[in-house]
């Protein structure tokens, strides 16, 4: 369904679907009167969550995680990874789903820069320490 809507956003309107860049525009832009070029955002992110929790509460699934760390640590974290999609112009999920399928050569590297990082981090975390 992702893959869908991506493409459909592309056929339809020439625009990348990229979530940081939908919610660094609904959300961060200050000072804009709200007018159909926000408006949609806001709808794209409800819906994003909203579904979300409408799977959860009306079906048999699960939570997917709990999350047992500091709160300190999430916020942190979440800080971090903000920093990170601003350096990179975009998330791993924009740069590898968006980027990719339309053979961008930076989100290529953006995406095997994303998937190393990671890799290191886990052989580190769960390996050294």
């Amino acid at each position: 369904m992702i893959g869908v809507a991506v493409s459909l956003r592309m056929l339809c309107f020439g625009r990348v679907t990229g979530i940081s860049g939908i919610i660094r525009h609904a959300v961060f832009v200050r000072g804009m009167p709200i007018s159909f070029d926000n408006a949609w955002r806001l709808m794209f992110l409800i819906g994003m969550i909203g579904g979300s929790v409408i799977m959860v509460k009306f079906t048999e699934m699960e939570k997917p995680i709990e999350v047992n760390a500091n709160r300190l640590v999430v916020v942190l974290s979440g800080l971090i990874v903000g920093v990170g999609v601003s350096l990179a112009n975009g998330c791993t999920s924009g740069h590898g789903i968006c980027g990719i399928s339309r053979l961008s050569i930076r989100s290529v590297v953006a995406t095997l820069c994303f998937m190393l990082s990671a890799m290191r981090t886990v052989l580190f975390v769960r390996h050294i320490l």
